[in-house]
């Protein structure tokens, strides 16, 4: 029998208004959601049906995680312009920059498989990407094995000729990463796995076919996700690209019934959703939607924001300027809100073609791990509250465990905080993370105030942090 995880809700009971809410139902159905235990242990059998792939409990692990990291490499990183899509956007969509980029920059016979001598990874260090994302405060990573341009950072029984090992690096990328992350670091390694490929000559043929054949998934993605599966152990799989087809093309509850009753990583790995085009948001373990999902409300259903620090690109890209980056305030800004409505964050950067983690990158991670260093106890294993964001204030979100936790995301104006959802009681205590000093704090204030909080008058070193300063509330209801 799993334990499960049990939210205490807090209400007044005090209150003649007292009333549950969308938000207390959903708790509650969240509360039957998760495995406390990083592992699944004697569930299942599952069968290759969404009824019994959804009745899986996702992993305690993937819950408490709340923060990853998401990199996207490949060959794209060689041209390095507009996208990682630029393949696609060159040859399919004919989209005139990217004609023109060619045009200018390479000779008319060249095509995008030249690019792969090119990725050469000769700068790639995968213990000091292990050490930087261990630095960042991640709780898992996962890595691309192969993107929709089909190359695998592997060597791929069913990409010959056009992996990392085969040509470019002469390295397989996945692994040294997988082995570094694992021996200096208790972050989870995970794996990204595009379902389908451009211009593979057998998933066109089947697409040509009006996906009644099924040449392409028995030859390539089936064979390839068991390799990955059984060759690297990943507590993720992120599956991607299944929207091109028919979700009976895929044939996906088939690999996720072996996935979950004779893998090897049977009994912690965690999946999404993207595993054919009707399932996406509805059917897997968490759930991503679309990507830089952020819902803004509570859902039913544990989910994911994969976003990217560079706003306009997941792979690196050289064509960027100061304002293509997220700032540190956007970053918190969006990790605040997203765990409070009971999503993971996982965000991403790309490396350059020579393997290296491009400065504004690295200085992003480390901010986001310095200010975790002080605000993880609001992160880390927490769950939402009763109300995600205040009723009064904007800009300030919660989350708990035995205690609450308030994110305030900007400084408030002479130094006093109103709030209008937590409800004070005659042992209250307020205090800011990184600060051994309690607040101050009054019951009410003016209408609509249920407590009001002095913060302290600080600056520079003295402040515990330089955005996102997060107030711990013991006895609030």
């Amino acid at each position: 029998m799993i334990s499960i995880i049990q939210y205490n809700l807090f209400v007044d009971q005090t209150s003649p208004k007292m009333k549950f809410s969308s938000s207390w139902l959903i708790l509650l159905s969240l509360s039957l959601m998760y495995a406390v235990s990083d592992v699944i242990g004697d569930g299942g059998p599952y069968y290759p049906n969404w009824e019994s792939i959804d009745s899986r409990p996702l992993p305690g692990w993937y819950d408490e995680a709340k923060f990853g990291i998401f990199i996207h490499w490949g060959v794209y990183s060689v041209p390095a312009f507009g996208t990682e899509w630029f393949w696609h956007k060159w040859k399919a969509d004919e989209d005139p920059s990217f004609v023109e980029f060619m045009k200018e920059n390479y000779p008319p016979k060249f095509q995008y498989p030249d690019f792969g001598p090119q990725f050469t990874a000769e700068m790639f260090d995968a213990n000091h990407f292990a050490d930087v994302i261990k630095a960042s405060g991640a709780q898992y990573v996962v890595l691309t094995s192969k993107h929709h341009e089909g190359f695998t950072n592997y060597a791929s029984s069913y990409s010959w000729n056009w992996n990392s090992v085969d040509i470019g690096p002469n390295r397989d990328l996945v692994g040294e990463l997988a082995e570094a992350i694992r021996s200096r670091t208790e972050v989870k390694f995970g794996l990204y796995y595009s379902l389908y490929e451009w211009f593979h000559p057998l998933f066109m043929k089947d697409k040509a076919n009006n996906f009644e054949t099924q040449e392409y998934m028995k030859m390539v993605m089936r064979p390839q996700l068991h390799e990955i599966v059984n060759k690297y152990h990943p507590w993720v799989i992120w599956a991607d690209g299944s929207g091109q087809g028919p979700t009976e093309y895929w044939n996906s509850t088939d690999f996720l019934a072996w996935l979950y009753n004779e893998s090897p990583v049977k009994d912690y790995v965690v999946v999404n959703d993207r595993w054919g085009k009707s399932d996406i948001c509805h059917h897997g373990g968490y759930y991503t939607c679309h990507d830089r999902y952020n819902p803004g409300v509570l859902q039913d259903h544990k989910w994911e924001d994969a976003m990217t620090i560079d706003k306009g690109s997941w792979g690196y890209r050289r064509d960027t300027n100061s304002k293509s980056f997220l700032t540190m305030d956007e970053i918190t800004t969006t990790l605040a809100e997203t765990i409070s409505c009971g999503g993971n964050l996982l965000m991403n950067f790309g490396p350059t073609h020579d393997g290296r983690i491009i400065p504004i990158f690295e200085e992003r991670l480390r901010q986001t791990g310095e200010w975790l260093a002080v605000n993880g106890e609001a992160v880390y294993a927490s769950r939402p509250w009763r109300d995600q964001n205040d009723t009064l204030t904007s800009g300030v979100w919660y989350t708990r465990k035995d205690d609450v936790y308030a994110f305030v995301l900007d400084w408030p104006d002479n130094n006093t905080l109103y709030l209008g959802s937590p409800i004070p009681t005659y042992n209250t205590k307020v205090s800011m993370l990184g600060l051994e000093t309690p607040l101050n704090w009054t019951k009410g204030g003016r209408p609509g105030v249920n407590i009001t909080i002095e913060f302290p008058i600080l600056a520079g070193p003295k402040l515990p942090c330089d955005y996102a300063w997060v107030l711990k509330l013991e006895n609030v209801l």
